[in-house]
């Protein structure tokens, strides 16, 4: 993939963590649209930088990894649904974790492979259609139902929708 629009950061998740996860991942689970959600929702929940939630106050939280998963929600949610269980437990024989919540969850703040691996494997749980580059508010459903987040803050969701659009498709 060659962008259009240069975005350093983005750049560096696609070649250290996304596309290895998507390289042993089946290739129906590449898409665009995917990638795009995928970035968008790394930006709203970490800003791709931050591999442990951090809380008002700077405290930590319960949620690891660029895509911030919580042992008993989105980790557990991945090693157990009937679309994802099998691909969650080669993806952790590969990076050499136990296909546990606990041991998963563990190793998402130091390893943003397996962070992206689980998660493109929890988009994929969701039955409904990805939305479509433009559609800031069906991206914003998306991850508001697939994530569940604490405290959301739709106020952020659109930068971060238009930055993965453009990033992705180059307008």
């Amino acid at each position: 993939m060659s962008p259009t629009v240069r975005d350093p950061l983005l750049q560096q998740i696609l070649d250290t963590s996304v596309f290895p996860a998507l390289a042993d991942l089946p290739p129906k689970l590449y898409s665009p649209a995917a990638l795009q959600l995928q970035l968008a929702i790394g930006l709203q929940e970490s800003k791709l930088v931050h591999r442990w939630q951090v809380l008002n106050g700077g405290s930590k939280g319960p949620a690891r990894g660029l895509w911030q998963f919580e042992q008993g929600g989105g980790v557990k949610g991945v090693l157990t649904h009937a679309a994802t269980k099998e691909l969650a437990a080669q993806a952790c024989a590969r990076r050499g974790v136990a296909p546990t919540a606990l041991a998963v969850w563990g190793e998402l703040e130091h390893d943003d492979v397996l962070a992206a691996t689980f998660a493109r494997l929890l988009l994929w749980t969701d039955p409904r259609p990805l939305p479509t580059p433009n559609d800031t508010e069906a991206g914003w459903a998306y991850y508001e139902r697939n994530w569940r987040p604490g405290q959301p803050h739709p106020q952020t969701w659109p930068a971060h929708w238009v930055r993965a659009r453009r990033f992705v498709f180059g307008s």
